[in-house]
């Protein structure tokens, strides 16, 4: 193995999955002794400008990852919702990219449908990915050229050919009009977490997800590499690769589907922002 992170060969990133999916199990341990299911969790809570909650575990994982993940690639950049953005990032050739706890809201409720995600970026695409639900016992994993996988089984989008009857994740405000259209695609109870409805996509558990405009870049990232690994796309409306490591963090309206029927999911949801539909 290379002595310089700097120099890692993808195959050598690849072998450092299981450390980084280490790591994530970790966080979601200290998650974890703040979680209540079914009920309110023990950590307090606070709010940030914009009314949006930020726990004590969110913070207390936040610390952790810091320190925990960036020791395993001690020369990427740090982009984290609970840390404070320092444009020295942008000066980096790697990043790692973290959500702590990724539906906070479902998380302070008891709702089981939440994540840790990390996200390791190389020149603007994520190479690496963990998604970990520990109230689930779910780990979704991925490394770019060698597959994705959960709980360490390989994980591959659905088969669908055809936009027609496909099950859906969509905005509340947005649902009814994508199960209205021509396509009578099968609207599904939204998951609280971005990277979990994404991560669904992948794993062949839904055909579809749709996110409305304003998640950032540590909603996706993970979600991102595991979408493309399990044969899927995740894009914004222009129908390019997205990239990362950016000034601008906050993302349009994003599409994730498989390859097979990301052209008229993609077509569909430009008509919705339209109001075409």
């Amino acid at each position: 193995m290379a002595d310089n992170p700097n120099d890692l060969a993808p195959t050598e990133l690849a072998a450092r999955l299981p450390l980084l999916e280490a790591v994530a199990r970790r966080a979601g341990e200290i998650a974890m002794g703040f979680f209540r299911p079914g009920a309110r969790t023990s950590a307090a809570v606070s709010y940030k400008d914009g009314g949006s909650p930020v726990t004590e575990a969110d913070l207390a994982v936040d610390r952790f990852l810091q320190e925990a993940a960036s020791a395993l690639f001690p020369d990427a950049g740090w982009l984290s919702e609970e840390t404070a953005d320092n444009k020295e990032r942008l000066l980096r050739p790697r990043l790692l990219v973290v959500d702590p706890i990724d539906g906070t809201q479902a998380f302070l409720r008891g709702d089981l449908r939440w994540a840790v995600s990390i996200a390791l970026i190389e020149e603007g695409r994520p190479t690496l990915g963990v998604i970990h639900a520990p109230a689930l016992e779910w780990t979704f994993a991925a490394a770019a050229g060698h597959g994705a996988a959960l709980n360490g089984a390989p994980i591959r989008v659905s088969e669908r050919a055809i936009l027609a009857g496909a099950r859906l994740e969509a905005p509340r405000g947005l649902s009814a009009r994508f199960a209205d259209s021509e396509y009578k695609l099968a609207v599904q109870d939204r998951t609280p977490s971005l990277a979990l409805r994404v991560a669904d996509v992948a794993a062949g558990r839904n055909d579809l997800t749709i996110a409305s405009a304003d998640s950032k870049d540590w909603d996706i990232a993970a979600a991102d590499v595991i979408l493309t690994e399990a044969g899927g796309v995740l894009s914004e409306l222009e129908g390019l690769p997205l990239r990362y490591n950016r000034p601008q963090l906050r993302r349009d309206m994003l599409v994730a589907a498989p390859q097979s029927i990301f052209p008229e999911s993609l077509a569909l949801a430009r008509a919705v922002s339209k109001g075409v539909i």
